[in-house]
């Protein structure tokens, strides 16, 4: 490769200095950086790419190659990347073919081995990881982590699968991801004992600040759904060191519009000093996780960027190994065509298989869906009854959700759910954590009915029907993800986001990515699986399919 100069105002994170310098690459590295001065006014400033900590790139409905060619525009470099969504449907097939995928760009994914496949016995995946799989990718030196430990009550109950997959990633060197909402106190320090080293799941800063204290370290999330920021971004102050950024779970209208420069912005116009949200963007996760990822000193690859001023983050040029990845918001990442792999097995259903028999109940137990949150709440609500069925109140946002096994003919599961605001209509979704069955909330047993048959249809996608309206994205790989451009996706996200919000009446600010998590049965407080109403704090069933 040849060799080349950027020049600017060159930011040493380790040193916290800033000064005027010349940033020699050759052959993918850093071959010197000449320190020439003061900074200088109306100069570019270089500094370490942006690492995103912790991302479900499926959640994005891209394949890798795709989320790579937006996500360079930002500045982001690398991923610690978590595979466990396609594991959940095609298993270790599915986390090699994020893998194979990701190697065709120049972008430096790095992907865990998936610690929960199934995330729970109490739903139906499409796969099952078992504790020699996750041996065998711990002994790949391409998976740097165990992701997520999402079975936080096997861990404290010392669950002898569970503890053999974290003795699995002690023996290999590699660090274990955390996941366990609200865990505070004793029971926190248990969790974290076992060998976990961080958490992304905190939505208080107390609750942060407790695991913090017990020497966990803390992701700062920001995704589509789930946005902890504002509750967290105030312990950066005195944690400079054990704070990472990470999204979490991210469409690709998001994406399209910001990542993790955008947390920059934010954090700085929050009077975080420089040089603590850097180490949070750029090299905590790099000394965490292990990356061959380059932190602008001589001999580092050449993973570096280039923006315009240390307020909006506005990224001028991206660097990877010495390449130009993007420039002035424009992407130089090829398009990459690939294959799709999938497993999609149910049959169309009737609207009758989705009636609710009234059984003389004075109230129903109700979702209570909370905009910007994984959690939901737990509602009594006095039930509508109608030719001896309860049905929807969609007066008072009263709407049904329904969940259909994907993998293998079964009776769907039924319950009620609040907050979507949808007035007519019904949205479905093959997009459901973690076990990515059907999932799709709406107004009546008709609607509901022909939006779940037109993903059966398509084999995965997301969409909306409303009157006489089919709206939907197809999504090949795996019911999760699509093969066409990552820009094309995002324009087409956006048309379908907006007709469930001007159409339909959907008040969410993502009722897509939120109708997608109200099956994620590792999250407080009530979930709906493929079978049956689920207590997410007792871990059992209010509810099965009979």
């Amino acid at each position: 490769m040849v060799s080349f100069f950027e020049s600017g105002n060159i930011i040493d994170i380790f040193q916290k200095s800033i000064f005027y310098g010349q940033v020699e690459v050759g052959n993918g590295k850093i071959v010197s950086i000449q320190n020439l001065g003061e900074e200088k006014e109306n100069e570019k400033f270089i500094l370490p790419g942006f690492i995103d900590s912790h991302v479900h790139v499926e959640s994005s409905m891209l394949i890798p190659s795709a989320f790579a060619r937006m996500a360079v525009v930002h500045g982001t470099v690398g991923t610690i990347s978590d595979p466990h969504e396609i594991a959940n449907v095609c298993g270790m097939d599915g986390v090699r073919y994020m893998i194979e995928n990701g190697k065709k760009v120049p972008f430096k994914f790095n992907f865990g081995a998936p610690s929960c496949v199934p995330a729970t016995h109490f739903e139906t995946a499409g796969a099952t990881l078992t504790v020699t799989d996750v041996e065998e990718l711990l002994a790949d030196p391409q998976i740097l982590y165990l992701s997520e430990m999402m079975n936080f009550p096997g861990v404290l109950n010392k669950d002898p699968e569970v503890l053999a997959k974290i003795a699995a990633a002690k023996k290999a060197g590699k660090p274990i991801d955390g996941h366990a909402p609200g865990l505070r106190g004793e029971t926190a320090k248990q969790y974290i004992d076992a060998g976990i080293s961080t958490d992304h799941e905190c939505f208080t800063e107390e609750e942060a600040a407790d695991k913090l204290k017990y020497g966990m370290k803390i992701l700062i999330r920001e995704g589509s759904a789930a946005k902890n920021f504002e509750a967290l971004i105030g312990l950066l102050h005195k944690h400079p060191d054990d704070i990472m950024f990470c999204s979490d779970d991210k469409h690709p209208d998001s994406l399209e519009l910001g990542h993790i420069n955008s947390l920059c912005a934010r954090a700085i116009a929050y009077g975080i000093p420089l040089f603590h949200v850097l180490k949070a963007a750029c090299i905590n996760p790099v000394e965490h996780y292990k990356m061959d990822v380059g932190l602008l000193r001589k001999g580092d690859p050449a993973d570096f960027i280039m923006i315009e001023d240390l307020e909006n983050f506005e990224v001028f040029k991206t660097f990877i190994n010495g390449q130009l990845v993007a420039e002035k918001g424009k992407t130089h990442i090829p398009i990459i065509s690939d294959k799709a792999i999938n497993r999609f097995h149910c049959n169309p259903i009737s609207a009758n298989s989705l009636q609710v028999p009234f059984h003389g109940q004075t109230e129903i137990d109700v979702i209570e869906a909370l905009d910007g949150q994984l959690i939901t709440n737990c509602l009594p609500f006095a039930p509508r009854i109608l030719q001896n069925q309860i049905i929807t109140c969609p007066e008072k946002d009263i709407l049904k959700i329904a969940v259909i096994n994907r993998y293998k003919p079964a009776r769907p599961a039924v319950a009620f759910i609040k907050n979507f605001g949808i007035k007519k209509g019904a949205i479905a979704s093959s997009v459901a954590h973690d076990s990515h069955n059907i999932v799709a909330v709406g107004i009546d047993d008709e609607s509901l009915t022909r939006a779940i048959n037109l993903i059966i249809k398509a084999h995965g996608g997301i969409c909306a029907i409303c009157d006489q309206t089919e709206k939907i994205i197809e999504l090949p790989v795996a019911g999760l993800m699509s093969l066409n451009d990552g820009y094309n996706v995002s324009k087409a996200y956006t048309q379908l986001d907006n007709f469930v919000k001007t159409s339909m009446g959907s008040t969410l600010a993502s009722p897509f990515m939120t109708l997608s998590f109200m099956a994620l049965l590792v999250i407080p407080h009530i979930k709906l699986s493929d079978m049956g109403l689920f207590d997410g704090d007792r871990f059992r069933f209010i509810h099965q399919v009979s």
